[in-house]
């Protein structure tokens, strides 16, 4: 972002409605944030600056002093703080700690950060959402090193096994934005021109291990860091050793750098070096255009394209695999998912673009001609032995039985027909219990017409029950009716209602069952979107079923409540086109009857 000599195109003051408008800007950018240190980053009684640089990146600071936000779209919707404004705060942003302070070399040296170069807590990856603004920390030095943005969500870090580009990194320690303040300076003793290493004394105050100890561990643990850096001339070659150019090399490093781990694997990464060990790059890519061919015909629809390589590999590819085989892109001779999928392209059995914005290879149709794909015949053993392994964890975790009764309530109309026989006015009534009790009236006042049992006649009583007020004026009330128009018309004349049974819960609602409504739309950027509401209806809680889909489909979720004061209720959003998947689920895991679901595909043209 800041490698090159930084040119202003211009420079003014912001006015006192802009400054407030900024202040606010960063403080819903950044929740962590209180107002003391909004005031600490952009003090409300001192002259702030816009600078509009040649990049088209804005940067905020005070007059004189240092530069604190920088937009990089330049429109105020991108905002990212400065090394300086974290130094000042430093626990503005989430951050990740670098395994050892040699990993921040490559950092400062302009790479991005991958997820090997970052310490894992003991009780996990912390929750993130892709796109979220993250700082750089070395172990023992409580000042960031550098600021960027995930490339991806945890749930998706997890699933590629913590391998990959976890932070795109936009500014960092001695980049030129750095450079540009007369009089730059370091927060502490640990930085050095092109490393950081743990502060002296934040760690003597806090009793950790000593800055060589530190230093030592950085050194064995460096080249594990599998960070994104420039490439020599010789790994440029290699890039091209499929015939794929590709201007992103940061994967093709981390393989290299693979090949030279000193230290030992961690008890996380075993599982994969034994599923890997007796295989050969050649049976690698074999492996992986078998899985390819697998989901092709199994899992990948033309219906779902155009899809994100990334979900292709996560959600198709990946479980097509053989149970207890390993499958790692970087262990095949393509070490990019991207160079993997365009060589496919290359063969004419798929089709992809490049989003260079996304930095990502999108799959936009597939050649189900293709001699490859028509050879091929998938493994339908293994799918039916993985369908009936999981249903008893189905079964387990399966929602209690639902059952849905249509009931009525007597309205003030057909009472006295309830009071003639004895039935309660008050209670609900079934269809079929409704009917008997009309048919009683008809029994006890002797209403079926002699010349033809088929029909009933009227009395005032009753055809004020089934008529009053349904008739126009002036149209004469009918005499007698059909025996099998008498009960849907005595249905109708009164109050629906439904009861909805889910093991001890129970509830009953006035009106006809609501439908629960699936729907799924584009947003920006071609991604998809599957949205769901109407399921309180059948006693299911949001923030549970949303918790559920999160883990069912591998994908972010999120529980807004619906607009408007009619509307009572929540609405789930999942992240993805899972809309044919998600009528399934609820079918087979919540028992909602097929009827009651309403799919709109709006993406379909």
């Amino acid at each position: 972002m800041f490698k090159k000599a930084l040119e202003t195109r211009s420079l003014q003051r912001l006015s006192g409605a802009d400054k407030k408008k900024l202040r606010r800007t960063v403080k819903d950018k950044f929740p962590r944030a209180s107002d003391a240190d909004i005031d600490v980053i952009l003090p409300p009684k001192v002259e702030i600056t816009i600078t509009k640089l040649q990049n088209r990146v804005v940067v905020y600071g005070m007059e004189g002093d240092l530069p604190m936000i920088f937009d990089i779209d330049g429109r105020g919707s991108d905002l990212h703080p400065t090394v300086y404004a974290l130094w000042k705060v430093p626990n503005l942003l989430p951050y990740f700690t670098l395994k050892g302070g040699e990993v921040s070399r490559f950092i400062i040296g302009g790479a991005d950060l991958m997820f090997p170069g970052i310490v894992i807590p003991s009780e996990g990856l912390p929750s993130f959402a892709a796109g979220e603004t993250w700082a750089v920390t070395v172990p023992g030095n409580p000042a960031p090193i550098a600021v960027g943005v995930t490339t991806m969500n945890s749930t998706e870090a997890a699933k590629a096994g913590l391998r990959g580009k976890a932070l795109k990194i936009t500014h960092h320690y001695h980049d030129t934005l750095w450079e540009s303040v007369e009089g730059h300076f370091v927060p502490n003793a640990g930085f050095y021109d092109d490393v950081v290493f743990a502060d002296p004394t934040f760690s003597s105050s806090k009793g950790d291990v000593s800055v060589d100890q530190d230093n030592e561990v950085a050194d064995k643990e460096a080249i594990d860091a599998a960070v994104a850096t420039d490439i020599p001339s010789d790994l440029e070659a290699t890039a091209t050793e499929h015939g794929i150019a590709s201007s992103d090399t940061t994967d093709q490093l981390a393989s290299e750098m693979d090949n030279l781990k000193l230290a030992e694997p961690s008890s996380n990464d075993e599982p994969n070096v034994e599923g890997q060990t007796s295989m050969s790059t050649e049976d690698v890519d074999k492996l992986l255009d078998r899985c390819l061919l697998q989901a092709l015909h199994t899992t990948v629809e033309d219906k779902d394209l155009p899809m994100l390589g990334s979900s292709l590999w996560s959600h198709h590819v990946l479980p097509c695999r053989r149970p207890g085989i390993t499958l790692d892109i970087k262990k095949s001779s393509y070490k990019k998912l991207s160079k993997w999928l365009l060589s496919k392209c290359f063969n004419a059995l798929i089709n992809v673009k490049e989003d260079k914005h996304k930095n990502e290879v999108i799959l936009t149709s597939v050649n189900r001609q293709h001699a490859e794909y028509t050879s091929f015949k998938p493994e339908k053993r293994v799918a039916e032995k993985n369908n009936e392994a999981a249903i008893p964890a189905t079964n387990e975790n399966k929602s209690p039985l639902l059952e849905i009764v249509e009931i009525y309530k007597p309205s003030s109309h057909v009472a006295p027909i309830f009071a003639s026989v004895g039935a309660d006015a008050a209670g609900f009534y079934t269809a079929q219990e409704a009917s008997d009790v009309v048919f009683r009236y008809v029994e006890k006042e002797g209403l079926v017409k002699p010349t033809d049992k088929s029909l009933v006649i009227l009395d005032p009583i009753f055809c004020d029950a089934l008529f009053k007020g349904a008739i126009k004026k002036g149209s004469t009330y009918p005499t007698e009716i059909h025996k099998k128009d008498l009960g849907p018309t005595f249905l109708n004349r009164m109050q629906a209602h439904h009861q909805v049974i889910r093991g001890s819960e129970s509830a009953v609602k006035k009106g006809a069952v609501k439908p629960i409504q699936i729907l799924t739309e584009r947003r920006q950027g071609n991604k998809k979107v599957t949205k769901v509401s109407g399921f309180e209806t059948f006693l299911m809680d949001a923030e549970s079923l949303a918790s559920e889909l999160q883990k069912k489909f591998a994908c972010s979720t999120s529980v807004t409540e619906l607009p408007g004061t009619a509307k009572k209720g929540h609405e789930v959003l999942i992240q993805g086109g899972v809309i044919d998947h998600l009528a399934k689920h609820l079918v087979e895991q919540y028992g909602i009857p097929k009827r009651y679901i309403e799919v709109y595909d709006k993406t379909k043209k």
